[in-house]
């Protein structure tokens, strides 16, 4: 449980303000039909996060307790960073009105999330927890808590946000889980 609560929790401040988010809006500003873009968004993030999380089951697999805990601890550290760094949406990654709306947010979003912070993170989380359905879940639900708004409401719930206190609080959640990785405080594998 503990992994599906620490994946859901920092993936949803993580996502705040993320390019999937602008994404989000964009796909929701352009087609204005929020149900195909909200499935899309979970067929797009389960699939990556499965993958981002089989990858983090996998690395364990592979390399001792003591180096993982100190490449864990360090990727948290680099992740609290990189949250801090504003993300904007590439305009060439939206894919394409020919795929429905359904596709291209499947499409769309399974691209923008490739190498994206939350994918990183499932990784990690994966290769912290090795509870792959857990974390896997918990990624793909904290998507879904900063995605589905953005679909539903728009740009009047993004602007009212407290974008540098949001990833401000998700930052600090990952130099925390850094920082205990690296004093191998609970259970590394």
């Amino acid at each position: 449980m503990e992994a599906f609560l620490v994946s859901t929790g920092i993936v949803a401040l993580a996502e705040i303000g993320d390019k999937t988010q602008l994404l989000s809006l964009l796909l929701a500003a352009r087609f204005r039909k929020p149900w195909p873009i909200i499935l899309g968004i979970l067929v797009a993030t389960l699939a990556n996060h499965a993958l981002a999380g089989a990858v983090g089951a996998w690395i364990t697999t592979l390399i001792g307790k003591d180096a993982l805990r100190w490449i864990l601890g360090l990727s948290f550290l680099a992740m609290a960073a990189w949250i801090l760094v504003p993300d904007k949406l590439d305009e060439d990654e939206a894919a394409t009105e020919r795929y429905g709306v359904f596709g291209t947010t499947l499409i769309a979003f399974f691209l923008a999330e490739m190498g994206d912070k939350t994918q990183v993170a499932t990784v990690a989380l994966a290769a912290q927890y090795q509870a792959l359905a857990a974390v896997v879940m918990g990624t793909t639900f904290g998507m879904m808590i900063a995605n589905v708004p953005a679909v539903l409401l728009g740009d009047k719930a993004a602007k009212s946000l407290p974008l540098k206190l949001v990833h401000g609080v998700a930052a600090a959640l990952f130099a925390v889980l850094g920082i205990l990785a690296l004093l191998n405080v609970g259970e590394v594998m």
